[in-house]
């Protein structure tokens, strides 16, 4: 009896030691990365698309929701003598079947509030960008997925769709909020966020991640993407929207667009109850005032020395929104000099096109193109001493 006793002893310590082994042991790179030895297995089972093969395989104009007028009445734009648009539009994917994958390596983070619950991803095809935007149910989704990694996706039961005409890898999702302002456009079926647990199930980390394989599209005519085009354009400039991009020697201008209208951004007043106070004024100096509970993106105006406008995109949420424009300021005076600083803006290329804004003509103008950074860093300027711009956040007691 003292025998079978001891050996089961011996048996419940050995068995103990090698769990409490297993809980303290790292996961190994090999567990969490996958090589590309492996990723030719995993996609042996279908075929592996280029981004812009998987969207022209798989994204319709009209998208699978189209009947019986379940989008969004806000989705649908109709102009005589020309097809119909469909801004968000949704297609499913087969579940069943063989396997649809897709890869590209992740551009965004959401570390600086600038793209809360989303992502984009790039993948370089004979020297050219091709991008696609994600749209997944989670927060901090950078701590999985941090820029420049590289992942494989499987995009079977998904959806790919487009909201406000921006194609992205999606799930349909039905919008019955009648409370909503303007709630009569905007009840419908529409792009929605993957659930995160379904997004980490259809997706494989390919290597470590690495910033330095990105690949930058520098921009120092701005004309490529403010000039109007035409219907067709409008079509084939889906596939631009996502894109990485550098736009070289512009400077802010302390506007914003109003409807296409450049007007001069508010200067804080401490005579005036809200002016300049991005928690009360939407057209203040900084990147994202607020926008009273309404939730768009603000745009802050950057030109070229030539005069060549474009637009940067800050969310109200972001960490940096209420940082003045880079500008020289002078605090006796209550002056911002925007020209003193000029540099680049690194950010995510796109455009917002719905039937409630300027692009309804099926064409674009140059306030409906824009680039959203990720963080503040991502506006390098200097002034003609060479001095890096220090970001300063807006303050009431700044000027006093």
């Amino acid at each position: 009896m003292m025998k079978k006793t001891s050996l089961f002893y011996l048996f419940l310590v050995t068995m103990l030691a090698g769990m409490l082994t297993a809980c303290n042991s790292e996961p190994q790179e090999k567990d969490l990365f996958f090589s590309e030895e492996e990723v030719a297995k995993l996609t042996a089972d279908g075929q592996l698309y280029t981004i812009n093969e998987f969207l022209d395989a798989y994204m319709t104009e009209k998208g699978h929701f189209v009947h019986n007028n379940l989008y969004r009445t806000r989705a649908i734009y109709a102009v005589s003598g020309m097809d119909t648009l469909y801004l968000f539009s949704i297609d499913t994917i087969p579940t069943d079947g063989p396997g649809i994958y897709i890869r590209g390596r992740v551009t965004t983070d959401d570390y600086g509030g600038n793209f809360y619950k989303s992502m984009v991803i790039q993948q370089v095809v004979g020297g050219e960008q091709q991008a696609l935007r994600i749209s997944m149910d989670a927060g901090n989704v950078n701590g999985l997925y941090p820029r420049g990694q590289e992942m494989l996706i499987r995009c079977n039961g998904l959806s790919i769709g487009r909201y406000a005409n921006q194609p992205q890898l999606c799930v349909p999702s039905y919008n019955n909020n009648v409370y909503a302002q303007n709630a009569e456009q905007k009840v419908g079926w529409a792009p929605g966020r993957i659930p995160i647990a379904r997004f980490k199930k259809a997706v494989k980390r390919i290597g470590l991640p690495d910033e330095s394989k990105l690949v930058y599209e520098e921009i120092t005519d701005p004309t490529v993407y403010t000039s109007h085009v035409n219907h067709s354009d409008v079509i084939a400039a889906r596939k631009w929207d996502g894109r990485l991009v550098r736009i070289k020697g512009v400077h802010f201008t302390g506007e914003y667009s109003s409807n296409g209208t450049r007007t001069a951004c508010s200067a804080y007043s401490s005579s005036a109850s809200t002016s300049g106070d991005p928690e009360k004024d939407g057209n203040a100096n900084v990147f994202g005032p607020t926008t009273l509970g309404v939730g768009y993106p603000q745009g802050r105006v950057i030109a070229t020395d030539g005069d060549v406008p474009f637009i940067v995109s800050t969310s109200e949420y972001a960490k940096y929104a209420h940082y003045y424009l880079p500008s020289k300021i002078s605090t006796d005076v209550k002056t911002f000099d925007y020209t003193a600083y000029s540099g680049d803006v690194v950010g995510i290329l796109g455009f917002y096109q719905d039937n409630g804004t300027s692009a309804v003509k099926y064409g674009l103008s140059w306030d409906d193109w824009s680039v959203t950074p990720c963080r503040i860093t991502d506006i390098q300027m200097e002034d003609e001493t060479g001095a890096a711009w220090v970001p300063v956040e807006f303050s009431k007691s700044y000027f006093k």
